[in-house]
C-alpha cells in the first residue's frame, strides 16, 4: 500500500497537482513538518484543512513555476521520501531554488505525516 501512495504522491506532483495529491491522499488529521518556523510559516501544521490553507498561502507567493523535479520514492515500510526540486519566481523575492527532501509516513492508506528538509528563505 505505501509503495502505491508514494508512487500516486510522487507522479501528482511532477505535474505540480500538490493540492490533489493532499485532497487525494492525506488523512484528515495529517501533520506537516517544516524544519523551523519562519516569519511566513509555521514549523508544525496539524490537519489537511490547515495544510491546504497553507498550500494556498504558498501559492499566491508565486509568481512562475521554473521547473519541478521529484525523484522516484524510496519505500520502507510505512514510511517513504523523495527529493524535490523546485525552481520558483516568488513575488518580491525573486527566482530562487528549493531544494529538499520529503518523508512521508502511512497509516491505513493514507499520508498522516509529511516532513521537509530544507533551507526556505523567507
Amino acid at each position: 500500500m505505501t509503495k502505491e501512495i508514494a508512487e500516486r504522491l510522487v507522479a501528482l506532483c511532477r505535474q505540480g497537482n500538490f493540492e490533489a495529491a493532499q485532497k487525494e491522499l492525506y488523512a484528515a488529521d495529517a501533520v506537516n513538518i517544516e524544519p523551523y518556523a519562519t516569519a511566513t510559516f509555521a514549523k508544525e501544521t496539524k490537519g489537511l484543512d490547515a495544510i491546504l490553507e497553507k498550500g494556498s498561502r504558498f501559492g499566491a507567493m508565486i509568481e512562475q513555476v521554473h521547473s519541478i523535479a521529484v525523484s522516484d520514492p524510496l519505500v520502507a515500510g510505512s514510511w517513504f521520501a523523495c527529493a524535490m526540486k523546485l525552481e520558483l519566481t516568488l513575488k518580491g523575492h525573486g527566482r530562487m531554488t528549493l531544494d529538499e527532501l520529503c518523508t512521508y509516513e502511512v497509516k491505513d492508506g493514507k499520508i498522516i505525516s509529511e516532513q521537509f528538509t530544507s533551507r526556505f528563505p523567507i
